[in-house]
């Protein structure tokens, strides 16, 4: 019966051909938008760490001065170097890591290149298991290597081709900033958006092609850029002097497997902070937060307002469609009155009139989904060429694919639902008569 529906559909779409592409047209221009900012906006509030983002989680402690203190004052985003050195030995998570951001200068020992600057990342060992970052050759360091402020580093993959032509780099050394480290490890393409991990060096589109251990980068000195906030007496550092204990400039992340844990270390927080005012340190109540990635995000608004907006105005745009189709179908419909009345009198049934018209309808949506689809496509295109930091991000991938005909389908469902059922409470006889 589907194939018999199917057949008398394609039949009365290619009766009145000019309508039809109108219909398809409203559909086609409506889906374009809406898909092109929804995908937009399902790149931008992704998962950057899928399966892992649960179970990590970011601390947050206020170890500043009673200054401009007000009720429920959410803490700073960082933590001091203090701090950080005293969480992160704890050891009271199943992996931590302390970091923060920078730029060092390579000096490389081919003649062919000049010198240049390479975004970096200090951090600490556990930050490769702790994100999983994949690894093309070696690994990273260990443990032992920050205590020991090891002259190691890993690289990234684009780093790697352009000292290395892509080849084996692991054991070779690599002269930054002056000094010779060892490359222990070169990771695989990894660029987590948003770049969750430390959200002042920009939420999208970025990627560090270094990494070497924190206390390495402390006992040489080496730049700090990441965004660093003082109080009290405290100033921030310029060049390669590095902010006072009064300055919050680092990031934690620690890995917490199963809410018990997070419940214990959300205390042990409240603890340390009393353990910190007790010692005169900090001078306010406890005050902490532990958020895990996806909170942090939606915290800290990381999906521009703009786009939001635009996702909105598409939709109803969309909408606007929606209602230009109904009249369409509408007026397509009702102009069949004498041919649904001659199957009426012949015996069909509403239910299956109304079937009828829902598959014409649902070609109507598949097509337009197609053009939806090509309109998406240049949609994405056109947001490519904006200075936007997140615009080589907009790119349609399978599961928006598969969402755009759904959404298609559902659409011009939707607005054939009022044109069917009008279309099918037509009394027969008086068809019948007037013919």
């Amino acid at each position: 019966m589907f194939a018999y529906y199917l057949d008398l559909a394609l039949r009365s779409l290619r009766r009145n051909k000019a309508l039809t592409a109108l219909m398809v047209l409203a559909i086609a221009l409506g889906i374009g938008a809406s898909m092109t900012m929804l995908t937009v906006l399902h790149v931008l509030s992704g998962d950057p760490l899928p399966g892992r983002s649960g179970e990590i989680y970011y601390p947050q402690v206020d170890p500043q001065d009673l200054r401009g203190m007000y009720p429920s004052k959410e803490p700073p985003m960082q933590v001091t170097l203090i701090d950080g050195m005293n969480l992160l030995r704890a050891k009271r998570a199943d992996r931590q890591a302390l970091m923060t951001g920078g730029e060092v200068p390579i000096q490389p020992a081919q003649s062919a290149l000049d010198p240049f600057y390479a975004d970096a990342r200090y951090t600490t060992a556990d930050f490769f298991p702790m994100f999983g970052t994949p690894f093309l050759y070696g690994r990273g360091w260990s443990p032992a290597d920050d205590e020991a402020k090891a002259r190691e580093v890993v690289i990234a993959r684009e780093l790697n081709q352009k000292l290395f032509g892509g080849a084996n780099s692991v054991g070779r050394t690599l002269r930054l900033a002056g000094t010779a480290f060892q490359i222990v490890g070169v990771l695989d393409y990894w660029q987590p958006n948003p770049h969750f991990y430390d959200l002042n060096t920009g939420s999208y589109a970025y990627g560090e092609q270094v990494f070497l251990p924190l206390q390495t980068m402390i006992d040489l000195h080496l730049n700090h850029d990441g965004s660093t906030d003082c109080w009290g007496n405290g100033g921030g550092g310029t060049g390669t002097i590095l902010p006072s204990a009064t300055c919050v400039w680092l990031q934690l992340w620690v890995q917490l497997d199963s809410p018990a844990k997070v419940a214990s270390y959300n205390q042990f927080l409240v603890h340390y902070s009393q353990e910190q005012k007790a010692l005169g340190r900090f001078q306010r109540a406890p005050n902490v937060r532990l958020r895990n990635v996806m909170q942090w995000l939606d915290h800290n608004g990381v999906v521009p307002d703009d786009v939001r907006l635009q996702t909105w105005l598409a939709f109803g745009f969309l909408l606007v469609c929606l209602v230009n189709t109904v009249g369409l179908m509408l007026a397509k419909f009702m102009r069949r009155a004498a041919e649904l009345g001659v199957r009426r009198a012949l015996g069909a049934s509403r239910r299956a009139l109304f079937a009828q018209l829902l598959i014409e309808s649902g070609v109507i949506g598949l097509v337009g989904g197609v053009g939806g689809l090509l309109l998406a496509l240049l949609g994405l295109w056109l947001v490519r060429q904006r200075p936007s930091a997140y615009a080589a991000l907009a790119h349609l991938d399978m599961s928006m694919l598969f969402s755009t005909f759904v959404l298609a389908l559902c659409a011009a469902l939707l607005a054939g639902l009022l044109p069917a059922w009008r279309a099918c409470q037509i009394a027969p006889a008086l068809q019948l008569k007037s013919n």
